[in-house]
């Protein structure tokens, strides 16, 4: 069980921080100071550090030389984040902005701990243990994955990976929210000769639109309001590694400039400086959003564009995966049962088949995080559909109703009214009224493919009333 120090003035935080990861399997150890920790424990002894930048006495960037080679994950809200920057040039690890929710805080943890596991697995003799570059990418040896799946899009993904990542060629990422775009941009940077240099990730929606360009390119003392002192920006801190913006479609148009200079010319200009410097910095991009339809609007210059679209990588949604969503699925609800202590859950027949149907419109973020609270939520040592919280929507009925009486033929013929025109609305209000009289709520729900709760919630929004007792009596 790795053993993780959080080091953290705030009691609250502290506790609430040591609580989470307790849940999730991990010893923790917690001080309020680096004095503190100096004191009650042998610092570089354990696999984590996570601690606050401020701290009462010295900084939390302290533990770096303390820790001796222990990895060190920094937290600091948006106010100081350009410190956290300098953190990472002193040695830390990483860095995560407060208030951070808990997967985000799961997440980057697995991710440490997995790449100092590694990182030490590395330094064994040659040939011990090896791995190939494929293995990098497709790595999911103990359920903290990078990538998993084997259908045709998939293995194509793969093959692009392989051969872009040894170049310093710009790479544009694109699919929906939720696809993995940040892991194939890991994958990237892993495989690259800049591996051993920072990957620095930005997710250009979620910082405000008046401080993105200072947290970008850094700024000089006295450039605005506040600027007591001047501090690099993430480009800068990425130099001789890779710089990730992730939702760069939600970069605003001046900052999309300053971003071109980077691209064209190599070299970044401090907001409030008159001279540029130059930066070595490989990017990878990745929206969910159309950048050329975008540019046509003038809402992202289409010379940028073109100087990101040099390599483009598209993820395909989980619904076109096939195959993928059941391995997928497994792999979560290994990595769940263990975090959870419940090595004894597997998936009902019914479970698998709704993960297998169900269009996963979050897709794999969705799909974890409804795993995860199964796990949590199921009291026996089978998941069922229901519990996984899975409603197949009226989209996902048209394959449902192809095998009921009410679909198509079987529809018209007992009716005798032209199908043609019927939404899958109309199909759902017809077989209800149609079935409801000799049918259980139970059984209309399982075969029209959705909840009993799912069925209710249909009945409210299309007025269809309930049948009543007495009509069963009747029948």
């Amino acid at each position: 069980m790795p053993h993780i120090l959080i080091v953290e003035d705030e009691t609250i935080i502290r506790s609430a921080l040591r609580r989470l990861l307790e849940r999730n399997q991990y010893q923790v150890s917690e001080a309020g100071s680096v004095q503190e920790a100096q004191e009650r424990f042998s610092i570089h002894s354990f696999d984590l550090i996570v601690s606050d930048l401020r701290l009462p006495g010295a900084p939390g960037t302290e533990l770096i030389k303390l820790g001796q080679g222990t990895p060190v994950l920094i937290m600091t809200s948006y106010a100081s984040l350009r410190s956290a920057v300098d953190s990472m040039k002193m040695g830390a690890v990483d860095y995560i902005a407060k208030p951070f929710d808990h997967d985000e805080m799961l997440q980057a943890v697995a991710r440490i701990l997995r790449d100092f596991h590694q990182s030490k697995s590395a330094a064994t003799p040659a040939g011990a243990n090896a791995k190939s570059g494929s293995d990098k990418v497709v790595d999911n040896s103990n359920g903290e994955i990078g990538i998993i799946g084997s259908c045709a899009a998939m293995e194509e993904m793969y093959s692009k990976i392989r051969k872009v990542a040894p170049t310093d060629s710009n790479v544009l990422i694109q699919g929906e929210s939720g696809t993995g775009k940040e892991l194939v941009a890991r994958a990237l940077h892993n495989l690259s000769r800049r591996a051993k240099a920072p990957l620095i990730s930005v997710n250009c929606a979620a910082i405000p639109e008046s401080l993105i360009e200072s947290e970008l390119f850094g700024h000089e003392k006295g450039a605005f309001t506040g600027a007591s002192a001047g501090r690099a920006g993430l480009v800068e801190a990425a130099d001789g590694g890779t710089l990730f913006l992730d939702e760069i479609g939600e970069l605003p148009l001046e900052a999309q400039a300053r971003l071109l200079r980077v691209l064209q010319e190599g070299e970044i200009r401090r907001v409030g400086s008159v001279q540029s410097q130059k930066v070595d910095v490989r990017l990878i991009a990745a929206t969910h959003r159309d950048l050329k339809g975008l540019s046509k609007v003038g809402q992202f210059r289409e010379d940028l564009y073109y100087r990101l679209h040099v390599i483009a990588l598209k993820l395909p949604p989980l619904r076109e995966r096939g195959a993928d969503v059941l391995e997928i699925a497994r792999a979560f609800l290994i990595r769940q049962s263990t975090r959870q202590g419940r090595l004894d859950l597997s998936f009902a027949a019914d479970a698998e088949q709704a993960i297998h149907h169900y269009p996963w419109p979050g897709n794999v973020r969705e799909l974890e995080n409804a795993i995860e609270r199964a796990v949590i939520l199921c009291e026996g040592n089978s998941i069922s559909a229901e519990l996984l919280g899975i409603d197949i929507e009226l989209d996902d009925l048209e394959d449902n109703f192809s095998g009921l009486p009410g679909h198509a033929s079987g529809l018209g013929h007992e009716t005798n009214e032209p199908t043609e025109d019927l939404s899958l609305e109309d199909y759902f209000q017809h077989f209800v009224l149609e079935h409801q009289d000799h049918m259980t709520e139970t059984e209309l729900a399982r075969k029209l493919g959705i909840s009993r709760k799912c069925l209710w919630e249909r009945r409210q929004r299309l007025g269809i009333p309930r049948r009543k007792p007495s009509s069963v009596t009747a029948d």
